[in-house]
C-alpha cells in the first residue's frame, strides 16, 4: 500500500456522548470547525491512520495525538475541560526525519539538528529552552516536559519562528518524538 493510499483511508469517528453514544460524525481529512456537524464531542474511535485533535476551532488550543484505537471518554483521559472542536489528519511519512531546534524565537541562540527522538533536550544538548524550529523532513510531536509528557504540539514540515505566537502561550518544549509509520498499525 502506498503512502497516499494509506492517507486516503484514514478515518476517525466522533460521537457526541461518552462511550460512543449519540450522533456521530465521520472524518477522513482535516476539519477546522466541527460545530457545524455536532454541538459537542465526548468520545471517538480512530479506525485507521493518525490524527491530532484540538479543543478549539482552527487547530488551536490544547492538542492530543490519536492513533488507531477507541477513546470512550477522552476528556477525563486527557484532563480537558472542553471537547474536541477541530482535527487534523496526519499523513504517513516514509523517509528521513530532520528538524532544527533553536533556543530562542526567530531561529536565535543555540541550534541543534535532530534526526531522531529526544526525550530531554536539557540532558542531550544542555539546552534549557526551545522557542522556534524548522522541520525539514517528517512529522513530529513536541512536548512541554521531558520524556514525552505534558502538553504537546504537532509539527509538520515548515518554519516555526515563535511558539508563543501559535496559540500555546509561553510553552517550552523539552522533548520531541517522530511520528513513525509504525504508529499507523
Amino acid at each position: 500500500m502506498s503512502s497516499s493510499d494509506m492517507n486516503m483511508s484514514s478515518r476517525i469517528i466522533f460521537y457526541e456522548d461518552r462511550n460512543f453514544q449519540g450522533r456521530s460524525y465521520e472524518c477522513s481529512s482535516d476539519c477546522a470547525d466541527m460545530s457545524s456537524y455536532m454541538s459537542r464531542c465526548h468520545s471517538c474511535r480512530v479506525e485507521r491512520g493518525c490524527f491530532m485533535v484540538y479543543d478549539r476551532t482552527n487547530y488551536m488550543g490544547n492538542q492530543y495525538f490519536m492513533r488507531r484505537g477507541e477513546y470512550a471518554d477522552y476528556m477525563s483521559m486527557f484532563g480537558w475541560s472542553d471537547c474536541i472542536r477541530s482535527c487534523r489528519m496526519i499523513p504517513m511519512h516514509r523517509g528521513s526525519y530532520r528538524m532544527r531546534i533553536y533556543e530562542r524565537e526567530n531561529f536565535g541562540g543555540q541550534m541543534y539538528e535532530m534526526m531522531d527522538d529526544c526525550d530531554n533536550i536539557m540532558d542531550r544538548y544542555r539546552m534549557s529552552n526551545c522557542m522556534s524550529c524548522h522541520v525539514m523532513d517528517g512529522h513530529w510531536l513536541m512536548y512541554e516536559q521531558p520524556h514525552y509528557r505534558g502538553r504537546m504540539m504537532y509539527m509538520r514540515p515548515g518554519e516555526y519562528r515563535s511558539f508563543s505566537n501559535m496559540g500555546m502561550g509561553h510553552m517550552r518544549f523539552m522533548s520531541m518524538r517522530r511520528i513513525m509509520d509504525s504508529f499507523y498499525h
